[in-house]
């Protein structure tokens, strides 16, 4: 097949939809088949700038591509919601237009309003505020209904979202899939796992307030109260390291690195030197950084919530806290800091769990539904 991938990110492989985008492809071409792969850069102009409405007009732009371009691609994996004007006019000309459109969503919004809308009251959503809400409402919530509501087929990468395109927007069940990510081998290296207290944890991921960081706050400067030698290491924030550490009580900040970029090729070696991967967000897809960290052997302490609980099953692969509970967090994380074996248990358990979600793998699956939707296209032409 000839496959269109397009996605409404930058290309930095470090992205976390991007690391998605580069991997569908690799997996692809290694089973034969033509992947090109269209980022943001090469839709809008590496200085193209549209304020609140960018993403509208980044749909506009790749229904135009694809327009011109149709009889290059079999089918074309967008990710929501990139994909709403190319579906729209899909439908307003024949279903039977090539390319086949398959719609990835990373997860629901309606997840997004109801964990932040609650963290706003408590004045935790610095990017969730009343005008926020009403625009994430009017204008991002009607972008991914169209998204969805218009593909030939829909594919999600948690079973939350599987669900939500069956029983809310009413897409059939044959045309709906569950795909989760992958890991990349080059993560599923042997780990030595130290004896006595923990004392290095590791968080990786943007500084944003649905990340859960209120609680990583919170949590760690209860846990350093308690364990002398304890240290945080923040990763991937892409925020300024003084405005990360400003967010933490001085009697702590000494005890926190900062690393605001990691290299994909670093990040091996960023999980192999730590004993615990922390990571308290509210809501997610299914973050790529927990998949690397369980292929690592790093026993993990997340929230159970999204695509978290696909992956993580409590006390065999990791340990789930409920989302905004600071208590339930610290106390999970207590128990592998305080305990080498349950440590070396969790993470051996967590990599064999990865040993089964390669990319490879995930490579078959994403095949077949883009097969499904290029007949469902073929058939419509045959009419």
């Amino acid at each position: 097949m000839r496959i269109l991938i397009a996605a409404p990110v930058g290309a930095g492989r470090e992205g976390g939809v991007a690391n998605v985008v580069y991997n569908q492809a690799q997996g692809l071409r290694d089973r034969g088949h033509e992947v090109t792969c269209l980022f943001r850069e090469d839709i809008l102009g590496k200085g193209g700038q549209a304020g609140r409405f960018e993403m509208l007009r980044l749909a506009a732009g790749l229904a135009r591509r694809i327009g011109k371009e149709e009889d290059s691609f079999d089918a074309a994996l967008i990710h929501a919601p990139a994909g709403l004007v190319y579906g729209l006019l899909r439908r307003l000309k024949r279903p039977g237009t090539k390319p086949a459109y398959v719609m990835m969503l990373h997860g629901i919004e309606e997840r997004r309003i109801h964990a932040m809308s609650r963290e706003a009251r408590k004045g935790r959503a610095w990017y969730f505020r009343f005008r926020n809400r009403v625009w994430q409402r009017l204008y991002l919530m009607p972008l991914y209904r169209y998204s969805i509501v218009t593909c030939d087929h829909a594919m999600a990468i948690n079973r939350e979202t599987w669900s939500m395109l069956q029983l809310k927007y009413g897409r059939d069940a044959e045309r709906v899939w569950y795909v989760p990510n992958g890991v990349e081998e080059r993560f599923l290296r042997p780990r030595s796992y130290r004896a006595g207290e923990a004392t290095k944890l590791l968080f990786v991921g943007t500084w944003l307030d649905h990340k859960g960081v209120y609680y990583l706050k919170d949590g760690f400067e209860m846990l350093a109260e308690d364990y002398p030698e304890l240290r945080l290491t923040i990763a991937g924030c892409l925020a300024d390291p003084k405005s990360v550490l400003s967010f933490f009580s001085p009697e702590v900040r000494a005890r926190i690195d900062v690393i605001p970029f990691v290299a994909a090729t670093e990040m091996p070696a960023l999980y192999e030197s730590h004993d615990i991967f922390v990571f308290p967000s509210l809501m997610e897809g299914m973050p790529i950084v927990l998949l690397e960290a369980m292929a690592s052997g790093l026993p993990a302490v997340t929230t159970e919530t999204c695509g978290m609980m696909d992956v993580i099953e409590d006390r065999y692969n990791g340990l789930l806290a409920k989302p905004a509970d600071t208590k339930g967090f610290v106390g999970q994380v207590r128990k592998l800091i305080e305990s080498a074996e349950l440590r070396e248990r969790l993470g051996r358990r967590a990599q064999e769990t990865m040993r089964r979600s390669t990319w490879e793998v995930m490579a078959a699956a994403l095949e077949q539904v883009l097969r499904a939707a290029v007949e469902v296209t073929a058939g419509s032409n045959a009419k």
